[in-house]
């Protein structure tokens, strides 16, 4: 294994012992970037990620941490490789500089001088002891029915014993937002659109770094031929999440029903560079190749 290599899903899983389920469950919580191809830096956050997982640290507990040592560190958008991040107990910490931070709770213990302390520590708040234990024990009474709701779903269980589990979740922690994106796409595919749309934007507030719900909530206006509110989903899930193939993959499409003929072209391109070899690559180069036929015949 070198840095500048490339693995497939199989020998990425293989190498870093996982499961296609636990990887595809990472993805839909924000945690990784949903990919076919993954690089030196992705084998490293996944080992992370799978560390903290064994220690039973809650997927929104981690998601909380990554968006605080990117806001808050220069120089940090991948913190899941560049840190050395671990949990003691139920807390996370991440050794920077040779001293430790606590990203959620605040509690820096850098080697800064005085002014730059009070700085970072004004970029984390500061919650009690007390305050943090009651949402810790809430964020894992949540997270359990978001397991359970997740693996009724696998198993085939009726769809109202998983929405179920996942309201459930919702009530341990009204920002459970996993949760809320699952209910979403329940109550999509019984065509309850208000439902899912009420629940696909709770996610959002609820956890506005969280690029899936962004791009269902696309994906329900684009159906619904609001095409102006699909659209600035769609940015907003590839701003967070720039290697996002499916979101390129239904703006281009998007882009072709409102004859935006040049971005489409630009957004085919995009997915292409991200999916180069599935059956979805083959459609979408199809497509741009009759684009760019008829801009050459203008």
């Amino acid at each position: 294994m070198t840095p500048g290599e490339l693995w497939g899903r199989d020998d990425v899983r293989r190498i870093a012992d996982v499961t296609e389920r636990q990887l595809r469950s990472w993805e839909r919580q924000g945690l990784v970037e949903s990919q076919e191809q993954f690089g030196f830096s992705d084998l490293l956050a996944l080992k992370t990620l799978k560390t903290l997982r064994a220690q039973r640290i809650p997927p929104k507990q981690i998601r909380r941490a990554i968006t605080s040592l990117k806001s808050g560190l220069d120089a940090v958008d991948h913190p899941l490789a560049q840190l050395r991040i671990t949990a003691e107990g139920r807390k996370i910490t991440v050794r920077v500089a040779g001293s430790m931070m606590e990203p959620i709770s605040g509690q820096l213990l850098l080697d800064f001088d005085a002014a730059k302390e009070i700085e970072k520590l004004r970029a984390f708040p500061v919650q009690t002891a007390a305050v943090e234990a009651e949402n810790d024990a809430k964020e894992r009474l949540a997270e359990h029915w978001f397991q359970r709701g997740l693996a009724l779903e696998e198993t085939g269980a009726p769809v109202e014993e998983a929405a179920a589990a996942y309201r459930k979740a919702i009530e341990a922690n009204p920002n459970a937002s996993g949760a809320l994106v699952n209910l979403g796409t329940i109550a999509f595919r019984m065509r309850r659109m208000n439902d899912a749309a009420q629940y696909y934007t709770r996610a959002t507030m609820a956890d506005p770094e969280y690029p899936l719900a962004q791009f269902n909530l696309a994906n329900l206006y684009d159906e619904q031929g609001n095409f102006e509110l699909a659209r600035r989903h769609y940015l907003e899930a590839i701003r967070l999440s720039p290697r996002y193939a499916d979101a390129h993959f239904n703006l281009a499409l998007l882009c072709e029903r409102n004859n935006d003929v040049l971005q489409a072209i630009g957004y085919w391109q995009a997915y292409l560079k991200l999916d180069s070899t599935s059956s979805w690559a083959g459609a979408a180069r199809k497509q741009l190749d009759r684009l760019k036929r008829t801009v050459r015949s203008k």
